[in-house]
């Protein structure tokens, strides 16, 4: 687990050390005009702010409450198909594991991401333990499990069994061994990202250390590189999740944010460079998870 990884898990479990037991309501709510959470999980996790920043937090509205009841008996059952018709695809996994991007392939991979512990914690879960979390959705005790607003939908899973952690291994080393000699020795690659000029990948090089590597879009990452940057560092932005790496390269600085937070058009990345202190490029970037 990165730097980043460990405090979104700390902002979680600290906001639920402070959160007394939840109390289910049935309360109507407008979630309209709320932003929204860009769906996507890689490497890091989303920790709710404070209980005390959301009026609503811990309600839920009768609709829910079915949906997460039949969501419970489901995996009761085990019932696969069943289960399979109520996640909101794609969803994104630890990268470099791929995204489970429909139905289809989610049966193949359900005890890739199930194994008996995690179904056995949303199946003897109570109502009490799930709880809404302003714009976020709802949470499974500390957000193992996160529901979408489309009632009953499970949208992230913040959970990763043994055997999806050895497939996770086993994928980094085959990275690994495609990558230049060069760039061959670090801890777990993080993002890998396309822009309309440059392939950008970041990897976690110790505890809160980071590596910035570009090449041209299209190049083979096995050739030597344009630009390689260590020393970077990861910064939080707030509580909804967004962060962003920093690089220092004498006179310039390299930003990359991760907007996880955002409109429904923000980009899942933004690439800025600064030239003491002035904005000198900027740029929308897609992340590469397969």
């Amino acid at each position: 687990m990165n730097y980043c990884e460990f405090t979104f898990v700390l902002l979680l479990l600290v906001s639920a050390c402070q959160n007394p037991e939840p109390k289910t309501v049935v309360h109507q709510k407008n979630h309209q005009n709320e932003k929204v959470a860009v769906s996507g999980r890689q490497n890091v996790k989303v920790a709710p702010a404070h209980p005390s920043s959301y009026s609503e937090q811990n309600t839920l509205e009768h609709e829910e409450i079915v949906s997460i009841k039949k969501l419970i008996e489901l995996f009761k059952k085990v019932d696969v198909e069943g289960i399979s018709n109520k996640i909101s695809y794609p969803l994104n996994r630890d990268y470099p594991i791929p995204s489970i991007r429909n139905k289809e392939e989610f049966i193949q991979r359900f005890h890739e991401v199930f194994d008996q512990k995690l179904i056995d914690n949303i199946a003897q879960s109570d109502i009490s333990q799930w709880t809404e979390v302003g714009w976020r959705g709802i949470m499974l005790d500390n957000g193992v499990v996160w529901m979408s607003f489309q009632p009953g939908f499970i949208s992230a899973i913040n959970y990763q069994s043994k055997r999806e952690k050895n497939i996770q291994a086993e994928l980094i080393r085959k990275d690994k061994e495609q990558l230049h000699a060069t760039l061959r020795n670090f801890k777990s690659p993080v993002y890998k990202i396309q822009t309309e000029k440059f392939l950008i990948r970041i990897d976690e090089l110790s505890e809160n250390s980071y590596r910035y590597v570009s090449w041209k879009a299209g190049a083979d990452e096995a050739i030597l590189p344009d630009l390689v940057l260590k020393n970077g560092i990861c910064e939080m932005q707030g509580s909804g999740g967004n962060h962003e790496f920093t690089f220092v390269n004498d006179i310039h600085t390299y930003k990359v944010r991760r907007n996880i937070l955002g409109e429904r058009d923000s980009p899942e990345v933004t690439i800025q460079v600064e030239k003491r202190g002035e904005i000198i490029f900027i740029t929308p970037g897609s992340l590469i998870r397969d």
